[in-house]
């Protein structure tokens, strides 16, 4: 189970390991919202809601990684769960498509210098 935490400025990613039986699909689960900045110690109750599964890269085999949108106990989005606001638009927006592109830059290296720069 994999989410983002409540440390600003910058979040930080978690993650907590739970086994699941063959063939079932990961449930909501619960942590300890305190230690991540995302409850006070006398309410600390958090949800773990499951939004998405992929392969464990790593441990290979029948091991999954569960990213999670992080939820208060009335399974509302948590303050610190922006993904819940970016799901609500793009869901109503999902007839519209995007103009713009994530934009990834490579530069090459030979010999220390930029591919084909000169000596």
């Amino acid at each position: 189970y994999i989410w983002v935490h409540g440390t600003e400025p910058e979040p930080l990613m978690r993650s907590k390991t739970r086994i699941v039986k063959g063939g079932k699909e990961p449930e909501i689960w619960g942590f300890d919202g305190s230690s991540t900045n995302q409850a006070p110690g006398s309410n600390s109750d958090c949800v773990l809601q499951p939004v998405f599964t992929c392969p464990d890269p790593l441990r290979g085999g029948d091991n999954v990684l569960v990213l999670c949108e992080v939820q208060l106990t009335d399974f509302t989005p948590h303050p610190t769960n922006t993904r819940a606001a970016a799901r609500a638009v793009a869901e109503k927006y999902a007839d519209m498509s995007p103009m713009f592109g994530i934009e990834q830059e490579y530069t090459f290296f030979q010999n220390g210098r930029p591919l084909g720069w000169p000596a």
